[in-house]
């Protein structure tokens, strides 16, 4: 879907997992917090810096006067403006920003933009977000299919039919994808929709792929995410699993 090669001009995967906002100051270091109706002004400045001020205020701010800039925001010709209008939709989920969200996940090139989207997609956790989430999981850059993994969760508990579409690629991922970050949140996921699964095919695969991930992951931090799902499942296999490998001195 997208050239990783070209998205790592702006998108270093390894170093910028985390939100691309936790590299930015602060909107204002002041008391009272940023003001409503000053930044709802602003959201429509013909400044880029104003535009970006104000859409990173809603990042911090609840108010549905908000979105319909937010959501004009995501396509603004400024990357920064994009992703704070995305965080921002986050902060700020509404169900008319669901398919402008989908699109620019879809569209825009940007790589930091592209993993706010998704993640605000998870905030807004509608079903038509299940198929383009999907998608970046499999094939987006690895800074968005980790934030496509944990949303993936958030919308999939919604709904039976979810779950069972959801947790295949999810166990794809963390069977098979390069980078341990992925690999650890498709394991959280896992473990989040199967607490909310009867015992069957699908639960039983998603259970063993979970032991696998414990047992032959070689990154610590996966195995450790692995064996927290199999406990907060309580499945008795994956329960026995953890108690053998202990014994062993393995995990």
């Amino acid at each position: 879907m997208y050239d990783d090669d070209d998205d790592l001009l702006i998108l270093d995967v390894d170093a910028e997992l985390e939100s691309p906002l936790d590299r930015m100051e602060p909107v204002e270091e002041q008391t009272p917090p940023p003001n409503p109706e000053v930044m709802l002004a602003l959201l429509s400045s013909p400044e880029t810096p104003q535009r970006m001020l104000a859409a990173r205020a809603f990042c911090e701010i609840e108010d549905e006067r908000a979105i319909p800039h937010l959501i004009r925001l995501l396509t603004d010709v400024c990357p920064l403006v994009r992703v704070s209008a995305a965080y921002a939709l986050g902060r700020n989920p509404s169900p008319d920003a669901v398919e402008p969200l989908i699109t620019q996940l879809e569209n825009d090139w940007n790589g930091y933009v592209r993993k706010g989207v998704v993640w605000a997609l998870g905030n807004c956790r509608s079903r038509r977000s299940l198929s383009p989430l999907t998608n970046a999981l499999k094939s987006d850059i690895a800074a968005v299919r980790l934030w496509a993994a944990s949303s993936l969760a958030q919308i999939a508990k919604l709904e039976y039919e979810d779950m069972i579409s959801a947790l295949p690629p999810l166990i794809e991922a963390l069977r098979r994808d390069s980078v341990a970050a992925v690999r650890s949140n498709c394991a959280w996921s896992i473990g989040q929709l199967c607490r909310e699964l009867p015992s069957n095919v699908v639960y039983a695969t998603a259970i063993d792929a979970l032991i696998e991930a414990l047992v032959e992951d070689e990154d610590l931090g996966v195995k450790e995410d692995a064996r927290a799902s199999l406990l907060k499942v309580g499945d008795p296999g994956g329960l026995q699993m953890i108690e053998e490998l202990e014994l062993e001195g393995i995990v």
